[in-house]
């Protein structure tokens, strides 16, 4: 009898295993009771993988706003204002001449850079005129056209046909502004044109 019940349980045991194996095999009856299927490879948990931090330099910039350095800037030079001293003339001009003291000046950057020299200027019904100019062009052996081709050497034309040149420091010229022969070549080598000269009475 103990041998029988021994047998019982072992078959019984068999036919239980058996079971559970088709149960993974086939479909269940019970839909209820169906164990949840497995997840297929793309529903698969992935596990968290920690991705190392890359640190970017400081010195790099990442965005096209970048700032450009500050541009190199030139300091513009002072410009000098009132007369220029020991003158009666603007601070600003490059040639000073004062009709009344007969005297002419070189001016640069405000200041007397040669001068005062002795002058003359044009005679009654030739008076040189006051006035702001500026040098128009120059003639180292210029002839007048108007007086018998009169030599004018180191000519600085700088209103019309009125120029600095060498001339007599005795007589009275047709307008221009006579100088020694050493003033008329320094008035000469210093001023170019478009500079501003400065006639006062």
């Amino acid at each position: 009898m103990r041998t029988f019940r021994v047998m019982f349980a072992l078959l019984t045991g068999a036919v239980v295993l058996a079971g559970c194996a088709r149960a993974g095999a086939e479909p269940s009856t019970f839909p209820q009771r169906v164990p949840p299927a497995a997840p297929s490879s793309a529903e698969q948990p992935v596990a968290a993988t920690t991705v190392p931090s890359t640190t970017v330099p400081a010195t790099t910039t990442t965005t096209a706003t970048a700032t450009a350095p500050p541009s190199r800037t030139t300091a513009k030079p002072v410009t000098p204002v009132g007369l220029a001293a020991g003158t009666p003339c603007r601070a600003t001009v490059s040639a000073c001449v004062q009709l009344s003291t007969k005297k002419a000046w070189l001016v640069d950057g405000g200041k007397v850079s040669y001068g005062p020299v002795p002058i003359t200027s044009g005679r009654p019904g030739w008076r040189t005129p006051p006035g702001m100019f500026a040098v128009t062009f120059k003639n180292i052996n210029h002839k007048s056209s108007l007086f018998n081709n009169a030599p004018m050497p180191y000519s600085v034309f700088f209103n019309g046909g009125i120029a600095f040149h060498q001339g007599s420091l005795s007589q009275q010229s047709h307008g221009c502004i006579h100088l020694s022969k050493a003033a008329a070549q320094a008035f000469f080598a210093a001023l170019s044109r478009g500079e501003p000269v400065q006639v006062v009475a």
